[in-house]
């Protein structure tokens, strides 16, 4: 099997070493101590304090600090599993330097199994938040001035929104040398440039000084095995290349970077047989679904508008006018044959072809 071509190491953009202490919600961890902290910042209506879950560990040498978030949309689960595993499956050993983990940030939202908040607002869309405004805007605060003004960069985890499905892909503001820097690391089959809407936690982070990315991979209400493995992969090469831990990374089974996308819509309402999964290399033309009534007439056929790779999908077979269907990261025809190329070779155990089994499990897709 042909492997994927290694491209020249990037360095790691400078930071300061940090000689003080971590100090989150009043607690104090030193180098070499791992701590459990439960940081304060709502109450419930009975007055009893409600606490985000934080997990330090430091190695027992001065060194990068790495910010792991996920759930920061309550219904986004991949990414809590995603360090659950680093954290009881495969802990990593640390060379040097500190991770700071938070499996759950929107703690009401994941309790009641919501994107949102109470307030009904996204929460990531209020990032650096307010001292002094709605439940969204103070927990945004008190994340950014207690734990993102310790880390040095940060790695952010979601899913594809209700209904929807992402294929496994890094989305990071190409642009910047540290964020570039994480995307390159972490050797992602798909890298997206983006520089994430205003009040995401990515964007916000990245303005105050702490490069971060995301990683977007499957879909709510799940922990999916392919999409764990991938963002456990990427995790642990991003410390590698930081220098925290020993090993070489685990390479992709190929790298594209995308700067455009484009959605694929229905155009009249009706039931979809779909005929490509997310993960797919589509030339322009390709039949994507077919869009018939209920009765089984066909009425529309949606083709692939350029070439590229199906980044997400609809898991909703029945659709209105206008609801996006597919979404399709655009690639050069050179990028897209060098890729067809690399996939031609690959294992059907490897987690490429594995990931795309995962995903459309819940979709009957057509040969």
């Amino acid at each position: 099997m042909s492997t994927p071509k290694t491209k020249r190491k990037q360095k790691a953009p400078t930071w300061s070493v940090r000689k003080k202490p971590v100090t989150i919600g009043g607690e104090t961890v030193s180098l070499g101590e791992t701590r459990q902290i439960n940081l304060p910042f709502s109450e419930t209506y009975l007055g009893e304090t409600v606490s985000i879950p934080v997990y330090v560990m430091r190695a027992k040498k001065n060194g990068p600090r790495v910010l792991l978030t996920a759930t920061i949309h309550g219904d986004e689960l991949n990414g809590l599993g995603v360090l659950r595993q680093l954290l009881y499956d495969q802990p990593p050993t640390l060379l040097n330097g500190t991770l700071i983990i938070i499996p759950v940030v929107n703690v009401y939202g994941m309790e009641n199994h919501t994107r949102y908040l109470p307030d009904r607002r996204d929460l990531n869309r209020s990032f650096p938040g307010s001292a002094n405004g709605s439940i969204s805007g103070r927990l945004a605060h008190v994340i950014f001035s207690e734990v993102v003004s310790q880390a040095d960069y940060g790695i952010d985890f979601h899913t594809g929104a209700l209904r929807r499905t992402n294929f496994p892909n890094v989305r990071a503001d190409l642009d910047l040398p540290g964020t570039r820097f994480l995307a390159e690391a972490f050797g992602s089959e798909l890298t997206m440039h983006s520089k994430g809407a205003v009040g995401t936690f990515r964007r916000e982070a990245t303005r105050s000084g702490v490069p971060t990315i995301i990683l977007e991979a499957g879909e709510v209400w799940k922990i999916e095995p392919g999409a764990v493995e991938t963002g456990v992969r990427g995790t642990l090469n991003v410390l590698r290349a930081l220098g925290m831990m020993v090993g070489e990374p685990k390479a992709p089974a190929f790298r594209v970077v995308a700067r455009r996308s484009t959605w694929v819509r229905a155009e009249v309402g009706g039931i979809l047989a779909f005929h490509a999964t997310v993960g797919a290399l589509v030339r322009k033309g390709d039949v994507l679904a077919v869009n018939s009534t209920v009765f089984g007439e066909g009425q529309r056929t949606l083709v692939a508008p350029c070439d590229g790779v199906i980044v997400g999908m609809s898991t909703m077979p029945a659709v209105k006018p206008g609801e996006p269907v597919y979404h399709i990261a655009k690639l050069t025809r050179h990028k897209l044959n060098e890729a067809k190329r690399s996939v031609r070779n690959i294992s059907s155990k490897q987690i490429f072809a594995r990931m795309q089994d995962d995903l459309s499990t819940n979709v009957m897709v057509q040969e």
